[in-house]
């Protein structure tokens, strides 16, 4: 079975840090490197970070491209389940159900993130997740051995993702809150009124 993504021509070079050759294509464009730094500036996943640490964060993660109504995961075939979902550009539907319970998000800004839960769970979690694209879509997957291997390297940059994963999530959760909070206000004020 073929993998429901195509690969970048676009080749890390690792030493400097920044991708060589072809570059990725986005909107039938030529986007420069630029473009990746950006979407992890968006994510936050590099803040804290120096300039030297985000070029090598950004030599580790794959540009993939993925069509229109292509389906990324389903339950029973995840070929990315290890890697942390990065949006460039376009629009994803993520619907999962972690350990039974059932978790949605929807992509569409530059740096929104996705696969958080397996990325950092591992195999410690039931992850079931069906991905399927909105709108033709271009993202940056950081494997979670390719995060791992700067444990000796780089620590600090290791520290520092893990760090702003743990504050992306607090954030989610604080929204997500004020959200059922605000709903829970609506419904007593209108049944108030009967």
């Amino acid at each position: 079975m073929n993998p429901p993504y195509k690969q970048s021509a676009a080749q890390p070079d690792l030493q400097h840090g920044r991708v060589t050759g072809a570059m990725l294509m986005m909107d039938d464009l030529i986007a420069p490197h630029e473009r990746v730094l950006q979407a992890l500036h968006d994510s936050g996943l590099v803040e804290g970070l120096h300039d030297f640490e985000v070029n090598i964060l950004s030599s580790l993660v794959a540009v993939q491209h993925f069509e229109i109504q292509e389906m990324i995961a389903e339950p029973g075939y995840d070929s990315l389940k290890d890697a942390l979902m990065i949006l460039v550009e376009g629009e994803i539907e993520v619907c999962a159900f972690v350990e039974n319970e059932p978790v949605s998000l929807h992509l569409s800004v530059p740096g929104d993130l996705a696969r958080i839960i397996s990325f950092v769970g591992g195999d410690l979690l039931h992850v079931s997740a069906r991905i399927k694209v909105k709108k033709g879509s271009v993202v940056l997957l950081l494997h979670r051995s390719k995060l791992e291997a700067l444990l000796y390297t780089h620590p600090a940059i290791v520290y520092c993702v893990m760090r702003n994963l743990v504050r992306h999530v607090h954030g989610v959760a604080r929204r997500k809150s004020a959200e059922r909070e605000e709903m829970s206000n609506y419904i007593h004020s209108m049944h108030g009124r009967y």
